[in-house]
């Protein structure tokens, strides 16, 4: 049996389906999910990775287990979540580029990197999956696009690696169930560098329409983050979108490595998605 947690997200939900329908026992894991969220056969079980042991008793026959910590669970320790998790014989973790990338930021590196750690030293045997910007990050502009037909985004013109989370959901369901991965970090990203100026025009072919762009300062982008997120998660993404380091625009082959095909492009995730834009 293989346990996803984190299942009705971006990557979960493709991963659930994958692994199903690849024969496999699943047990789909997150704190509100029902039978509807998931296929049929798969098992559905609430719990929280802030109560680490309310999972344990998930594990129980499991034989691997996909572990997605986001960052409400800061106040959580990592060594208490790996522990819970780390009953079967195998642990893929979905991680962040930004371990490696922004290590002294609490939001994108410090907290995954004492994760990763946790995971190391469990004595598990462990895969690390460390992606960086999620394509479904521009649902966010849906709103707008579905109103306005435009994107108001800040640095138009700088471009990031953006990774298909389905992509991200292969090469879990790879790698929890083909032997090869122990012991490995894989970082996830498309196969091409993408702008936002782009990313609008992608999305405006995959709808049929024209999409204009709309480039905010960064005074102005900040603004509207702050309406979300706290200030540290603000300051830090702004600068990832607007000064990558090298390391955040280098294209990896690790999709290819693993699934033997390319990463999917942003214009193709924009096609699949674009009754959320119309």
């Amino acid at each position: 049996m293989i346990v996803v947690t984190g299942a009705t997200g971006n990557v979960g939900r493709t991963l659930v389906r994958s692994l199903a329908e690849a024969g496999e026992e699943v047990t789909a894991v997150s704190r509100r999910i029902t039978g509807a969220d998931v296929p049929e056969g798969v098992r559905a079980v609430s719990a929280d990775l802030s109560d680490p042991g309310s999972l344990r008793p998930v594990l129980e026959g499991a034989d691997a287990v996909f572990l997605l910590t986001g960052g409400d669970l800061f106040a959580t320790d990592p060594k208490e979540i790996v522990a819970a998790v780390s009953g079967p014989d195998r642990v893929v973790l979905l991680s962040s580029q930004g371990v490696v990338t922004r290590p002294e930021s609490a939001s994108h590196g410090r907290f995954g990197a004492e994760v990763e750690r946790a995971l190391m030293n469990s004595g598990a045997r462990w895969t690390i999956l460390r992606p960086g910007g999620f394509a479904s990050n521009t649902f966010a502009w849906a709103e707008s696009v579905r109103a306005r037909r435009t994107v108001a985004a800040p640095f138009g013109d700088v471009g990031l690696p953006l990774i298909d989370p389905d992509d991200i959901a292969e090469v879990a369901a790879a790698v929890l169930r083909r032997p090869g991965h122990d012991g490995r970090t894989y970082e996830l990203t498309g196969p091409e560098l993408v702008t936002p100026r782009q990313g609008a025009a992608a999305i405006g072919e995959a709808i049929g329409e024209e999409v204009t762009f709309v480039e905010q300062s960064r005074e102005e982008a900040r603004a509207r983050m702050l309406a979300f997120m706290p200030e540290p998660v603000a300051d830090t993404t702004l600068a990832i979108l607007g000064e990558p380091t090298p390391a955040e625009q280098r294209i990896s082959p690790d999709v290819e490595r693993v699934l033997g095909r390319p990463a999917h492009p942003f214009a193709a995730w924009a096609r699949r998605n674009a009754a959320a834009f119309r």
